[in-house]
Order: C-alpha cells, then sequence, then structure tokens
C-alpha cells in the first residue's frame, strides 16, 4: 500500500470515529501518523527531475507575497493592475503555468507579489505542480488567497485544507509549548495550565509513535493533539493571510455585505477595479513594517529613501553604513 492510500484510510477513519473521552487517544495516534505520513509525501524523491521552470524566483524587496487561489479567480489580473509585470489574463483555466513575480511599490517599500499558477483539490498530493506552488507559498512573508465571491465558501475551506495538510497555518499563533528531546531519563511533562484536550498518557502515546521516549514537555497553554503534533514535526510555517473574494460586481450588495465582515477578508473587482486602495493598507498592515528615515541633526528628515523594516525593529537593526552625521526618525506608516 502506497502513502496516499495509507493517508486515505487514516482520513477515512479519522472521520468515522466517534469524538469522546474513549477514543481520544485513538485519535491522537491517528492524527499522529497521519501527519508523519503527510511528511513522506512531501520530502522530495531522489530520483525527480529538475526545478520547474519560473518557480525558481528569487527572493527581493522588503517583503514577499503569494497570490494562490484556484484557477480563473482574477490572480494574473491582479498583479496587472497592482504591478506594471503584465501577467497573461484569460477566460480559460490555467493560463498561469510558472511563478510569476511583480513589485508593489508602496509606501517607499517594494513589495514582491508572486502570481502562482492555480491550485486544485489534491494539490498537497502533488496535483497540478501542487508542491512546487505550496513549496514557493511556504517562503512567503504573507499570503493573498484570491476567492472568487460568486462561488460562495467553497473555495476558502479547499484551500485552507490543502494548506493545512502540508503544514502551512493561516491566522495562527505557535503553540506556547516547550519540547525537547533529551538523551535519558524518560518523559518530563509538566503544565502551567489547565489541560482540556491533551493529558500526559496522551502525549506520551504521540511521543512513542514518532519513536522519541525521552524528552522535555511543558504546556504554557491549553493546545490540541494537533497543536502538539506541530511541535513535534517542527516544520510547520505561520503566517498572515488575507481572503480577498474577487468578482464582487457579480452579486448581490448584501452578499458583498456578508463577505465584508468575516474576519481577515477584503472584497474587491478586478475588473471594475473596486476597493483596491484599501487592500493594498490591508496588505501593508499585515506585513507589518515600518518606515524609517534618517535625518541630519537640525535638519527636516529625507522622505525620498526611506529604510523599510519590520514592526518591532530597533535602530540596531538598521543597516549600515548611514551618511555621516545622519540620526534617525521612526516613523510609522
Amino acid at each position: 500500500m502506497g502513502i496516499l492510500e495509507k493517508i486515505s484510510e487514516i482520513e477515512k477513519e479519522i472521520a468515522r470515529t466517534q469524538k469522546n473521552k474513549a477514543t481520544e487517544y485513538h485519535l491522537g495516534l491517528l492524527k499522529a501518523k497521519l501527519a508523519k505520513y503527510r511528511a513522506q509525501l512531501l520530502e522530495p524523491s531522489k530520483s525527480a527531475s529538475s526545478k520547474g521552470e519560473g518557480f525558481d524566483v528569487m527572493k527581493s524587496g522588503d517583503a514577499r507575497v503569494a497570490l494562490i487561489g484556484f484557477p480563473s479567480v482574477g490572480k494574473s489580473t491582479f498583479l496587472s493592475l497592482m504591478t506594471s509585470t503584465a501577467s497573461e489574463a484569460a477566460s480559460y483555466e490555467f493560463t498561469t503555468l510558472t511563478c510569476i513575480p511583480g513589485v508593489i511599490e508602496y509606501k517607499g517599500a517594494n513589495i514582491q507579489l508572486l502570481d502562482l499558477p492555480g491550485i486544485i483539490e489534491g494539490a498537497a498530493q502533488g496535483k497540478g505542480r501542487g508542491r512546487q506552488v505550496i513549496a514557493v507559498a511556504r517562503t512567503a512573508d504573507v499570503v493573498i488567497m484570491m476567492l472568487d465571491a460568486t462561488k460562495g465558501e467553497v473555495q476558502r475551506s479547499l484551500l485552507e485544507k490543502e494548506l493545512e495538510s502540508v503544514g502551512i497555518r493561516l491566522n495562527k499563533h505557535k503553540p506556547n509549548i516547550y519540547f525537547k528531546p533529551k538523551k535519558g531519563g524518560g518523559i518530563s511533562f509538566n503544565s502551567t495550565v489547565t489541560l482540556t484536550q491533551c493529558s500526559e498518557k496522551l502525549v506520551q502515546l504521540i511521543l512513542h509513535e514518532y519513536k522519541i521516549f525521552n524528552a522535555e514537555v511543558l504546556f504554557r497553554e491549553d493546545c490540541s493533539p494537533d497543536e502538539f503534533i506541530d511541535v513535534i514535526v517542527g516544520n510547520r510555517v505561520y503566517m498572515p493571510c488575507l481572503y480577498v473574494y474577487n468578482k464582487i460586481d457579480q452579486i448581490s450588495m448584501e452578499e458583498v455585505d456578508c463577505l465584508a465582515r468575516k474576519p481577515n477578508s477584503v472584497v474587491i473587482s478586478c475588473g471594475m477595479k473596486l476597493n483596491l486602495d484599501y487592500l493594498l493598507e490591508m496588505l501593508w498592515e499585515y506585513l507589518a513594517l515600518t518606515c524609517i528615515y534618517t535625518k541630519k541633526r537640525g535638519q527636516r528628515p529625507d522622505f525620498t529613501d526611506a529604510i523599510i523594516l519590520r514592526k518591532g525593529a530597533s535602530v540596531e537593526h538598521v543597516p549600515s553604513p548611514r551618511p555621516l552625521g545622519a540620526t534617525l526618525e521612526v516613523l510609522n506608516k
């Protein structure tokens, strides 16, 4: 039985198993096995051919944004509108077959925008160049998930499932769990909060599934077995995501209002160029960038040349050399 068949069997068993106290240990083991098989599936094959054309894009600018979504949702049109790069757009699916980069110039920052080929269901298993697309998405600072407003929530749930299965956690923080494998001494388990989803026995069973028999584990928050498995695996990516609903000119005002009120969501129309300015403002906020300007003592700041840093950075993070006698003034924009 291949890895795909094993994954399918475990998913079916999880789906038909009732969730209660009596089955929590069994479900925890199934989820641990599922995570192991998915990790094996994503490992590059030794006999694999060279990288696909257009996917090896050098990271440049002050931040990177990955534009993902199903075919024909408006990704290429959006890239052409927001950057000086012309990406082929047509009414048929799979117009974009490679990764096409563009640059958004906003508030003095250069934001690299990657137009990725359309994802289809089963992308995590490699369908439709899905693995290459997802590999590029993992290197981004923010994901823009482009969705067709006329198709409701179907696309969003499918894409979230595909990204979740390959270790991309959208709009989530890293679990506050201390985990350190040791050479001996068994498993030391402690928690600073009351745990309602995990127990010491379940933690030990999951660790044994990964052939870990000596480790220190400290829960600092009430985490689920899935979150604990993420900590063990250690290759999960936590990144902010903007859900962008395109083609709002084709639905009613009531539907637009409902979509706009969803968390982390923005509604736009690339065809009619609606709400694109607000999307840029939201993207800047999610990237958490800060503009820093230099000024000479007694003179006004030079607003023509900004240094872009992550919000929360200090003067120590400013690259050198700077002009002689220049001081720094931090302006959040």
